[in-house]
Formats: C-alpha cells, sequence, structure tokens
C-alpha cells in the first residue's frame, strides 16, 4: 500500500508533544522520520512519569506519553555539542527534506543547526520550527507549553460560563494545534519546492494555531468590535441548540440553528404538542425572550428518560439534527470512530494488542497508516550511520567510545 509521503526524509530534532507529533502524523503518511535526540536522556517525554494519573516505567521504559507522539520513527542518539555529533546532522541533511524544532530561540544557533547554517548543506531544505509566540515580537524567545498557549490565546475565557474563571484544558490540545499546523506548513513548502525548486523556513506557533483553530471568535472581535460572549445553559437564546441531561444521568445536544422548521415536529416528539401553540413560544424571536423558561421546561422532559430511548424517540420524530455528549471514555466504543478507524487494533511489539489513534485523514488511495510503534532510545543510530551515511563499524565503535553517540 502506497502512502503519499513515501520517499521523503524528516529529521525531528523536537521534544515534548507540539513538534514530535507533527512528525509523528507525517509518518503516518509514510515519511521516513529520523529524531534526533540528546546522547544523555533523549526527548524528556521519555521520562514523563505520570500523565493524567498514568503511571509509567522509569528512564528507557515505555510510556504512553512518548508512543503516542512518536510512533514509526527511528531514533539517534547523538552529542550536538560535538563537532563529530553535528558533522552527522549536516550529513543527514544532505540526504533529508526537511528539518524540524522546537527548541527556545537562539538554541538552534548556538549549537549550529539554525537555517542559515543547514541550508548551506542543502539549499532546497524545508526547516520547519514549533515556537510558542511566533518568530517576531517582544516575546519571540520566551520558553512556552501547551498551558501558555491555551493562556495566551484567550481560548481560557471562551470555555465554561459566564461567571467561571479562565479554564484549563486538558490534553495537550495547544500541543496538538500547533502539531496539525506545523504539518500542515511543512505539507504546503514540500509542495512549494516541487512547483517552484525552493527551501525554505517554516514556522508555526502555539498562539497562531490556536489564533487559527478560534477563527471565528477573532473574526467576530475584529469585525464587529467586540467577542463573543459566554452563556449560561439555562439561558442560551435557541433552546433547540442547546445539552440536555437526562434520566441516566448522560447528556444530549441538540443542534437546530433554524429552529422555527423543526418546532412543531420537535413539540410533538417530546409529547408537548400544548408548546406548539404557546405565544410564549410561537417563533424563534419570541422563544429566545422567554429561553429560560422553556429550557426549564426541557430539562424536566429530558430528565424523564433515559438517553438512548430519547435517541430513538428523536430519530423516529422527525428530520433533528442531534448527538450524544461523549466523555474521553465513550470514544473507544462509539461506532462513529470505530467504522472511520479514528481509533484501530495494533499489536504493538512490547504491549501487544492495544489501541491507537487513528488518523483524521481519510485518503481513499493512499491512505495514512497509525499503527506503529515509537523508538526504542538510539534504537537506529548505527543502521543509520552504516546504512545511509556510509560510516564504517570501526567509526561507529570509534564515535562511542568519544561518546558522540
Amino acid at each position: 500500500m502506497v502512502r503519499p509521503l513515501e520517499g521523503y526524509r524528516i529529521l525531528d530534532w523536537t521534544i515534548w508533544q507540539q513538534g514530535p507529533v507533527a512528525t509523528m502524523m507525517l509518518a503516518d503518511l509514510g515519511a521516513e522520520v529520523i529524531k534526533i535526540e540528546e546522547r544523555v536522556g533523549g526527548d524528556p517525554g521519555r521520562g514523563v512519569m505520570s500523565i493524567a494519573g498514568s503511571t509509567t516505567g522509569g528512564e528507557g521504559k515505555r510510556n504512553y506519553y512518548f508512543e503516542a507522539n512518536n510512533r514509526h520513527k527511528k531514533s539517534i542518539a547523538l552529542d550536538l555539542k560535538r563537532p563529530e555529533g553535528r558533522e552527522i546532522v549536516y550529513r543527514l541533511v544532505e540526504k533529508s527534506d526537511v528539518f524540524v524544532q522546537n527548541f527556545r530561540k537562539g538554541v538552534a544557533a548556538k549549537l549550529g543547526l539554525d537555517y542559515t547554517t543547514l541550508s548551506r548543506y542543502n539549499p532546497k531544505l524545508i526547516y520547519a520550527s514549533a515556537t510558542g509566540y511566533g518568530p517576531k515580537g517582544p516575546d519571540a524567545g520566551e520558553p512556552s507549553f501547551d498551558y501558555m498557549g491555551l493562556a495566551r490565546s484567550g481560548i481560557m475565557t471562551a470555555v465554561g460560563e459566564p461567571d467561571m474563571e479562565p479554564q484549563n484544558i486538558t490534553g495537550g490540545i495547544a500541543d496538538q494545534m500547533g502539531a496539525i499546523m506545523l504539518a500542515h506548513g511543512i505539507v504546503v513548502a514540500l509542495l512549494a519546492r516541487e512547483r517552484y525548486g525552493i527551501g525554505q523556513e517554516v514556522d508555526t506557533s502555539h498562539l497562531g494555531s490556536m489564533m487559527a483553530l478560534q477563527g471565528l471568535n477573532l473574526a467576530c472581535r475584529l469585525t464587529l468590535g467586540k467577542e463573543f460572549k459566554r452563556f449560561y445553559r439555562t439561558k442560551a437564546v435557541n433552546p433547540l441548540w442547546n445539552h440536555y441531561k437526562c434520566q441516566d444521568g448522560k447528556w444530549i445536544c441538540l443542534a437546530m440553528p433554524q429552529a422555527d422548521r423543526y418546532w412543531s415536529d420537535f413539540c410533538k416528539a417530546l409529547g408537548l404538542q400544548e408548546l406548539e401553540h404557546d405565544p410564549r413560544f410561537a417563533n424563534m424571536r419570541v422563544r429566545g425572550k422567554n429561553a429560560e423558561a422553556l429550557i426549564a421546561i426541557l430539562d424536566r422532559v429530558f430528565a424523564t428518560k433515559p438517553r438512548d430511548e430519547w435517541m430513538r424517540i428523536l430519530k423516529a420524530g422527525g428530520d433533528f439534527i442531534y448527538t450524544v455528549v461523549n466523555s474521553i471514555n465513550d470514544l473507544p466504543d462509539d461506532p462513529q470512530m470505530i467504522a472511520n478507524e479514528y481509533i484501530v487494533d495494533y499489536n504493538h511489539p512490547a504491549w501487544g494488542p492495544i489501541k491507537v489513534v487513528g488518523s483524521p485523514l481519510i485518503l481513499s488511495k493512499t491512505p495514512a497508516d497509525p499503527r506503529g510503534a515509537a523508538p526504542e532510545f538510539g534504537e537506529h543510530t548505527e543502521q543509520v550511520l552504516i546504512d545511509l551515511l556510509g560510516y564504517s563499524w570501526d567509526d561507529v565503535a570509534r564515535l562511542k567510545e568519544e561518546h558522540v553517540i
């Protein structure tokens, strides 16, 4: 099975999540990704001991955080402070298409791994950087993690209800969005190189990526001079664009923006025919003025039956727009997740049969392959040096003795 990025080689000098996820996405699409790690310790993501309550093994042992961010990759371990270590990178750059890094501004230049230096070895190189706040401006050199991306982008004040303080969002959302945008930028730069024969720098940031994620929120502020207001669920202007708790404690979500179109059938389906012609709810505008009263009625009604029963009632009652409110725990069993291979089975070489996050891209003829393991620390150092760069076994032995690899 052919994959769309087969034949491209990517050098991945990234750590933690934002950078590694970007190159992992490209590896799923067939790119060869060589992960360059510090000779002592490697990617600090390998040492994560407790993420979201999950305890993992010590140094050198596998953990789900590193696995989720680094499948399909090859790992080489180098001392980049040594000229011999950097020479290996330079030789790899000559044979590669992309170099990706997510270190604080100035770190790459200090080690001679900046775009200006590497482009001398390969003028058509795509040099991609994942940053916190973008390459320019007073905070361009400031360090950033996912939490900083959430805070700086405004999304912490966009979630929740009006009287809530800024809300954290778990799961590395800013890192994930930054990774998606970085992978997008790399593919676009590769396309430009194919068309125009040029290499270039690509930069995406937590701030810029979260801006894109909230494009409509920001566009509202820029165009109308005001941001979207958070609202109370119990006071939603359109009660048919809201979520309701059912008898079993599970929630159902309605999303019918053209509420008048559905109102008559909706009342019949819920057994609320008396509301259909109630003057308080005659049309969308009036319902908006009396939304709190209507939501209170709907809260009581939905609380009389379990969610599965309401799902059946709504399916039979009309062409409504509705769905379940899932928890993360629900996703592995969601039939849509399974049918579209958003979650797939994988026989992991160390853990055996497990499930892994699939690809969000569905390509009919060149599909992605999310089934793959992350590399052991430095697992492919010898292979890359000998098979790709032409080093001899004697060279490898010397580099080991000198603590370069």
